[in-house]
């Protein structure tokens, strides 16, 4: 299935799952319901979000954006993450009311089997969409599955809640969850946050990515003298991979590109969506830069 269309699906499945969540919650009168309404509510603002950004960092490089659009999904994903925290703290605020003014909840029943429903949809969707972002590479789904797999173990946590409220009538219960659901979305959206946003500041891939491009560039190492300016960064589900070969000065141009598609090919074997930029320069090039640095 196209990235594009199981996005749309999260959009689809939130919608009905956030409107059950609603009327339930107006129904029971429950803050754990309604935290988990609110919580569902932006999970669905972020499955626009990412359906959106999907389709637009697909777009191929134009004049204006030479280099793509794949940091749109970065910005997606750190929005979605301001997301979770936005709810929650609206979560922890709805949940102190309650605690200070408890209130009984009506038809706790109702809430219980509208969360487990709610849960099996959301986790079924957020497998799908899991397996598409790890396909695609794509920052956008993957904070979109993330959303969707926190909404089942939120939704799961509150039917715990209501169910225990109500055969023990402790009704303390149902803001204590929604308080503890508040502070595991937003430790869990920390880490989204250290996937999604260093790429907008084109932080450069991880040591084990580039240890294993150094590697694939090093198995060449009998055809070139050195290497040097090695640079990467991370934009969407895309990596730019950059550096400059310096080559025997003997070699004609032919085989100096012939290496640079060979070293390419072996690169883009291992990271398929990489855009690979090789600067080839002669050995006596860089002996004069080299000597040019020296004399100032």
């Amino acid at each position: 299935m196209e990235p594009s269309r199981v996005a749309f699906l999260s959009v689809v499945s939130n919608t009905l799952v956030v409107s059950l969540k609603v009327i339930v919650a107006m129904i029971t009168g429950s803050v754990a319901v309604l935290s988990e309404a609110i919580h569902t509510s932006l999970d669905l603002a972020a499955s626009l979000i990412a359906f959106f950004s999907v389709r637009i960092s697909g777009r191929p490089a134009d004049k204006i954006h030479p280099y793509g659009h794949g940091k749109i999904e970065n910005i997606s994903g750190t929005i979605e993450t301001l997301l979770i925290y936005v709810a929650g703290i609206w979560i922890i605020y709805e949940s102190v009311k309650k605690l200070i003014h408890p209130e009984p909840i009506q038809l706790p029943t109702l809430g219980v089997v509208v969360m487990l429903v709610g849960a099996t949809i959301n986790f079924f969707v957020s497998r799908l969409i899991d397996k598409t972002a790890e396909r695609t590479h794509s920052v956008a789904m993957k904070s979109n599955a993330f959303h969707l797999l926190t909404d089942v173990y939120t939704s799961l946590g509150v039917a715990v809640s209501l169910l225990l409220a109500t055969l023990t009538g402790w009704s303390f219960l149902d803001p204590i969850i929604g308080i503890v659901l508040a502070c595991y979305i937003m430790f869990e959206a920390a880490k989204l946050m250290w996937v999604s946003f260093p790429p907008l500041l084109d932080a450069r891939l991880s040591d084990k990515e580039e240890n294993k491009i150094m590697e694939i560039i090093e198995g060449y190492k009998n055809e070139f003298i050195e290497l040097h300016n090695f640079r990467t960064r991370r934009s969407g589900p895309e990596e730019y991979i950059e550096f400059h070969l310096v080559v025997p000065s003997h070699l004609k141009i032919d085989s100096v590109e012939e290496l640079s598609d060979r070293i390419e090919e072996s690169i883009k074997s291992e990271i398929p969506r990489a855009q690979i930029l090789i600067h080839a320069e002669p050995e006596y090039e860089r002996k004069n830069t080299l000597q040019k640095k020296d004399s100032v």
